[in-house]
């Protein structure tokens, strides 16, 4: 469990590919903290540390996690939003998030506002997922890459995110141009809502 909250932007140092596999080799500031079998968000996706080696770690992304997401167009250097799994005994200052990727978005605009930014992202429509609660509403919340955001301005296909400078210089956002694909969590409580109200409504 996650709250959205990114603590740094990790840098890909490798990526090696083992049949349908990927194993992904990153560098951040709290690597000695680390520990195997934790759990930790890349992006929004959850995945294990399987190996640590000086100041670099490594998680494995298994071919549906790579379907699901945007995992596999990381390159040397990438930047990779990540989060330690939330301490059960804190203020949860984002949203809950499971780090389970619902689908990818395309970044159809940035624009900068007098120091802030309004990202635009547009994905797929499925109006049974929808059904499911696998959409925006105005003032939600939403999973981008793993950070905990604000939904300004939904459509059925798209919606709008501020991002202030500390989101900006402190995660991958500084990356993220037009064309650019993102990762999707929607949000938990929005998805037991709607199947609730499926439910009732039989």
């Amino acid at each position: 469990m996650f709250s959205g909250i990114i603590e740094e932007a990790a840098t890909v140092m490798a990526l090696n590919w083992d049949k349908g596999n990927l194993h992904i080799t990153l560098e951040c500031s709290f690597t000695g903290e680390l520990k195997i079998d934790q759990s930790v968000s890349h992006n929004g996706v959850c995945l294990t540390v399987v190996s640590i080696e000086g100041n670099t770690y490594t998680v494995t992304a298994i071919q549906e996690t790579l379907n699901r997401s945007n995992l596999g167009l990381l390159e040397i250097g990438s930047k990779v939003n990540i989060e330690r799994s939330m301490l059960m005994n804190g203020r949860l200052d984002g949203h809950i998030v499971q780090g389970h990727v619902d689908q990818t978005a395309v970044c159809m605009n940035v624009k900068e506002a007098d120091g802030s930014w309004y990202y635009t992202f547009e994905y797929a429509f499925d109006k049974e997922k929808a059904k499911k609660g696998y959409m925006t509403v105005d003032k939600g919340s939403v999973t981008v890459n793993g950070v905990s955001l604000t939904v300004v301005e939904p459509t059925d296909h798209s919606f709008k995110v501020a991002i202030i400078p500390y989101t900006y210089a402190h995660t991958n956002f500084h990356q993220i141009e037009k064309g650019m694909v993102v990762n999707l969590e929607f949000d938990i409580i929005g998805k037991y809502i709607s199947r609730i109200a499926t439910l009732n409504a039989l």
